[in-house]
């Protein structure tokens, strides 16, 4: 196969889509090592590559930036050019400097939109046409997403194609390992991890929490996660500060705990791994994708969640698990139900773990060297 190029953010930056696209990048290559993918990646000016010759940097803000590139890659021998589209990583207004490398581009390209809007407005719906009619192919990690990227502009279906979020294998053999490291071993431990801002639906565990704990008094809410940089930037910690200060007037201090760290790779999947139950009480239902929830079911960790988009199609065939964000006392009925009754969690660590399994990178990646490889097939004989 021919080879790819990557335009993304990318490690060492502290980026969810820096790290998706190191796995995805890591799991193309699985299939033949001595591989040479360059990576296209986008950084400010403290950003330090280490001179790697494959990674390709763009600055953000620069137009000029990312017409250079687009005649770079031109020039190259690269075959597909696989763009990880987040509006909020690319320079400009909703990210539009990345049309700039899109329109001079002369290569194949296939786009994965780790955004798409139920009903899209300006300026973000007239960016998002444009890279999609430009796009060989386009991937989404939500089926819904599906209807609405055809519905909204009317790209073919065919088009489109559905590839799961990629997520570690688990290694359950670690678990009990893990929990006594984090001094888990004796609780029953919920989890909700992320950067921590408002709209994250925390104050709707912690308003339950009380009643769980009279029912399970060994029950723990870890809220992991560092505060949002853009969060912080514009108010500090106060809303930590806020969330400790109803855990203290809750009379829960004893059963929640803030981890306010980031978090390598390694180190989160200890967390998800230990934990009983992973929870994402978002109150937000437009969420197309999320990369915490599905990390926790790859790692087969039973789950509650709120039904936002992306929850729903992942756990179509387990409706009971989705509890609106709105009903606390069914939040409260529902984790005390699964914690006291280690049979039943069993029974959802089987189901979660089955599902789990198309979402591990080794399949995840080798489903996107077939798509690459079939839009570089198609290059070949069309072009």
């Amino acid at each position: 196969m021919s080879r790819i190029a990557y335009v993304s953010t990318y490690v060492p930056q502290k980026c969810g889509l820096a790290t998706y696209t190191y796995h995805l990048r890591k799991s193309v290559h699985a299939g033949d090592p001595k591989r040479k993918d360059p990576v296209v990646a986008l950084h400010d000016a403290e950003t330090d590559f280490g001179g790697d010759p494959l990674l390709w940097p763009i600055r953000r803000n620069d137009p000029d930036d990312y017409v250079k590139m687009a005649g770079k890659i031109n020039r190259s021998d690269i075959g597909v050019v696989s763009l990880q589209h987040e509006f909020g990583i690319f320079g400009g207004e909703a990210g539009q400097f990345i049309l700039h490398l899109v329109r001079n581009l002369k290569k194949p390209l296939v786009t994965t939109f780790h955004t798409v809007f139920e009903n899209p407005k300006p300026p973000y719906a007239d960016i998002q046409r444009e890279i999609a009619e430009k796009s060989a192919r386009i991937v989404v990690m939500n089926r819904m997403a599906v209807s609405f990227l055809n519905r909204s502009f009317g790209i073919p279906t065919e088009k489109i194609c559905f590839i799961p979020h990629g997520t570690p294998e688990p290694d359950a053999d670690k678990r009990q390992k893990y929990r006594k490291q984090l001094g888990w071993h004796d609780r029953k431990v919920v989890m909700t991890f992320g950067l921590l801002s408002r709209g994250k639906g925390i104050e709707l565990i912690l308003k339950a929490l009380p009643e769980i704990a009279r029912h399970v008094p060994n029950v723990l809410y870890a809220i992991v996660g560092q505060t949002h940089p853009e969060v912080k930037k514009h108010e500090g910690e106060r809303y930590r500060e806020q969330l400790s200060g109803l855990i203290r007037d809750s009379g829960i201090t004893g059963h929640a705990v803030m981890i306010d760290k980031y978090m390598e790779e390694a180190e989160l999947v200890k967390h998800i791994m230990a934990c009983d139950l992973y929870a994402t009480p978002y109150p937000g239902m437009q969420q197309i994708t999320s990369g915490t929830l599905a990390y926790a079911v790859g790692l087969g960790r039973p789950v509650l969640s709120t039904p936002y988009s992306y929850a729903q199609d992942l756990l179509s065939d387990y409706r009971e698990l989705l509890i609106p964000f709105e009903d606390d006392r069914a939040w409260a009925e529902q984790i005390v139900s699964l914690l006291r009754n280690d049979v039943l969690l069993r029974d959802w660590v089987k189901k979660i773990e089955k599902l789990g399994k198309s979402m591990h990178w080794p399949k995840v990646g080798m489903l996107h060297e077939e798509l690459f490889s079939e839009v570089s097939r198609l290059e070949s004989v069309t072009g």
